[in-house]
């Protein structure tokens, strides 16, 4: 078996188009596939090779909030990764224009930012810190804020182009 990675993931949703719309302004995803009902859509990140990253569907406005690891088992949350310290600040912009971001850390390894979308489901993006980079902390679970800009100004060197 040779699982080499996530493919997509499908969440019910209140309203995909709704939440397409929101995936599309501030995350610049792109859809792929869209019933005209509106009972479904499916989306490609925009540097994506995928034929879709994620897909929604409707399950209507009476639906309650998700309860996941509060109440019910569930999802936690999905990553998007993102290609440079540069793209992950540009998304903490739109995230915070949006008033979507809830949360940043820094994980030694990975510099995340947490979101929300319009139906309160987490989400995160993130940059990868090179494996060559990683040392110690590969094996050790940090949860520090993050500082993009610091971590902009460490990595600069460190870096190809840099």
């Amino acid at each position: 078996m040779g699982v080499t990675g996530m493919n997509h993931a499908v969440l019910y949703v209140r309203d995909a188009r709704r939440t397409a719309a929101f995936y599309r302004e501030v995350l610049e995803f792109v859809p792929v596939i869209e019933d005209p009902q509106g009972r479904f859509v499916f989306m490609r990140g925009p540097e994506s090779p995928n034929h879709h990253d994620i897909a929604f569907f409707t399950i209507g406005p009476g639906a309650g909030p998700s309860e996941a690891g509060r109440r019910t088992v569930g999802l936690y949350h999905i990553a998007w990764e993102v290609p440079s310290l540069d793209d992950l600040a540009r998304v903490r912009d739109r995230l915070v224009a949006a008033g979507a971001l809830v949360g940043a850390s820094d994980h030694g390894a990975n510099k995340s930012l947490y979101a929300v979308d319009p139906d309160g489901l987490e989400f995160e993006v993130m940059w990868l810190v090179p494996a060559h980079l990683w040392g110690d902390e590969e094996h050790e679970a940090i949860i520090r804020p993050l500082d993009i800009e610091a971590e902009q100004r460490r990595f600069a060197d460190l870096l190809p182009g840099g």
